[in-house]
C-alpha cells in the first residue's frame, strides 16, 4: 500500500529548486495567486497540514497556529527575520520556526550600498531626467550630487549584513561608525576587521554623511528613527533603510526631507508594506525600491532551499539546521 506524504502549504510560489526539495517529503499545495495571501486564504490553506512554509508577508499568529491544527509541527519562515511570526505560540503548541539566516547578507549589502550611491549621486533623478527628453547639453551644475568616497558612513546594527555594508564602503575609503541594538559593542575583532568605531545612537546620527539601517524589528527599534533623530542629522544626510520599514517613522521622514533637515533617502521597505506615506511618492530626494534587497536569482532560490531543508528535516524527525526556538527540542528530549 503507498504510504501517504505528510502536507504542506506553501503561501507563494517560490522558486522551484525549493518546490522540488518539499516534494521529496511532502505533498505540498501552493497558493495559486501571485499575491499575499489573505487572512482567509492562510487559514484555509494551513488547515490539517503538517508544515508551513510562508513569508514575512504573513501574519502567522497563534490564530493561524490553532487553525492548522494539531498535525502542523513546522513553521518554516522564507526570511530571515521572523517577526512575522508568533515564536511564543509556537513554542507553547510544539511547533518548530525556522528562518533563512546568512544566505541574504551579501545581497541585501549590495542593494543597500546600491541606494546609497543612487541617492547619493541623484541617478534616479537623472533617469527621469532622460527619458523625458530634457537633457540639451552638458553642464557644470546639472544634477550635482553628493561624493561617496572618504565620508563618514554610520552602520545602525553592525550584524552580518552591516558588516557586509561596511567591508563595501572600504573600498569607498570610508570612515565607519557603528552603533550595536542590544549590546554596546561588538566584538573587537568585528571593529578590527570593518575598521569601524563605536558611537552611541545620537553621536553616529550627529557626525555621519550616510545612515545606514541593519537592525531587526523589536519594540526597542520600533520608531528608532523619528523627529528627534533626525534633528540629529546633518542637513546633507542621507538614510538608507534595508532593515524594517517601521524602524523608521514615515511621517517623520517626509517632515524631515520636506524641511531640508536632511538631504535624502534610499528606502527598500516601508512601515506599512505594501503602502507607504504618499508624499514619499512626490519628492525627487527619495530613491523607492519595493523590498527587492534579496531579490537576486542566486539569492531567492538558496531561500527557498534553505527553508525547504528547514521544513523537510523537522518532518523527518531532525533537528532543522536554522532552529528559532530550541526549546521545542529540549521538550522532545525529555
Amino acid at each position: 500500500m503507498k504510504s501517504v506524504k505528510p502536507t504542506i502549504y506553501v503561501t507563494r510560489r517560490i522558486p522551484q529548486a525549493g518546490l522540488d526539495l518539499l516534494a521529496t517529503a511532502f505533498e505540498i499545495e501552493v497558493n495559486p495567486h501571485d499575491r499575499v495571501a489573505t487572512r482567509e486564504e492562510l487559514i484555509a490553506g494551513v488547515k490539517g497540514k503538517d508544515a508551513l512554509l510562508c513569508l514575512l508577508t504573513d501574519k502567522v499568529d497563534a490564530a493561524v497556529m490553532d487553525a492548522a491544527g494539531p498535525r502542523l509541527k513546522v513553521i518554516a519562515n522564507y526570511a530571515v527575520g521572523f517577526d512575522n511570526v508568533d515564536v511564543g505560540a509556537a513554542t507553547v503548541r510544539g511547533i518548530s520556526v525556522t528562518n533563512t539566516p546568512g544566505v541574504l547578507t551579501d545581497t541585501t549589502a549590495d542593494l543597500a550600498f546600491a541606494l546609497l550611491m543612487a541617492t547619493a549621486r541623484r541617478v534616479v533623478e537623472a533617469d527621469r531626467f532622460m527619458r523625458a527628453g530634457e537633457y540639451k547639453g552638458w553642464g557644470p551644475m546639472l544634477f550635482l550630487g553628493q561624493d561617496i568616497h572618504h565620508k563618514t558612513l554610520g552602520i545602525v546594527g553592525l550584524g552580518r549584513i552591516g558588516q557586509a555594508v561596511a567591508e563595501r564602503a572600504a573600498g569607498f575609503h570610508m570612515r565607519i561608525l557603528y552603533t550595536s541594538s542590544g549590546r554596546a559593542r561588538a566584538p573587537k575583532e568585528v571593529e578590527r576587521r570593518c575598521n569601524a568605531e563605536h558611537r552611541e545612537l545620537a553621536d553616529l546620527l550627529r557626525e555621519s554623511d550616510f545612515i545606514s539601517l541593519h537592525v531587526p524589528l523589536t519594540e526597542s527599534t520600533y520608531h528608532l528613527i523619528s523627529d528627534e533623530e533626525f534633528d540629529l542629522m546633518k542637513r546633507t544626510a542621507i538614510l538608507v533603510n534595508t532593515s524594517r520599514g517601521p524602524v523608521v517613522d514615515e511621517k517623520a521622514l517626509v517632515r524631515a526631507l520636506k524641511a531640508g533637515k536632511i538631504a535624502g533617502a534610499g528606502l527598500d521597505v516601508y512601515e506599512r508594506e505594501p503602502e507607504c506615506e504618499p508624499e514619499l511618492r512626490e519628492l525627487d530626494n527619495v530613491v523607492m525600491v519595493p523590498h527587492i534587497a534579496s531579490a537576486s536569482v542566486e539569492t531567492r532560490t538558496k531561500m527557498a532551499t534553505m527553508a525547504a531543508q528547514n521544513a523537510v528535516a523537522v518532518i523527518r524527525g531532525e533537528i532543522p539546521p536554522n532552529l528559532v526556538n530550541p526549546e521545542v527540542w529540549k521538550k522532545r528530549a525529555r
